[in-house]
């Protein structure tokens, strides 16, 4: 028996559940970039870092809103039932955690997108400035 067999595999219901739990807390950076590209985007993208970092170079389209400047009178501003996709940095940086963490405490939809940053560069996506 091989250490990836040792312990069983987890049932296909299980996994289905398991996965579909994961994706409600994640999205992703191409599945972000085809929706802003497509224009279907039904979210409003929030680059959680700070004002500097996110002149030198940001996503086109995401909105700078650092989270310790979410409350509950700024984020008002967009309907009850606004879905938002933060990211920050990169997969360094718990930004995007404090981000969901506080948007979530004041009962708005989030989603977080993992690789921020850096997975949007790998995924060789173009940036703005200012």
């Amino acid at each position: 028996m091989s250490l990836v067999s040792e312990i069983p595999a987890a049932s296909p219901s299980l996994v289905a559940e398991h996965y579909a739990r994961r994706l409600a807390f994640e999205t992703d950076c191409s599945d972000v970039r085809q929706a802003m590209t497509a224009g279907n985007a039904d979210f409003v993208l929030l680059d959680v870092r700070g004002p500097a970092m996110f002149l030198q170079q940001h996503i086109p389209g995401a909105i700078n809103l650092p989270h310790g400047k979410m409350t509950a009178r700024k984020m008002a501003e967009w309907p009850d039932d606004t879905l938002f996709v933060v990211y920050c940095a990169g997969p360094h940086c718990n930004g995007t955690d404090k981000a969901a963490w506080r948007l979530g405490t004041l009962g708005k939809r989030v989603k977080v997108m993992i690789g921020g940053m850096t997975g949007w560069a790998d995924e060789g996506h173009p940036f703005e400035v200012g």
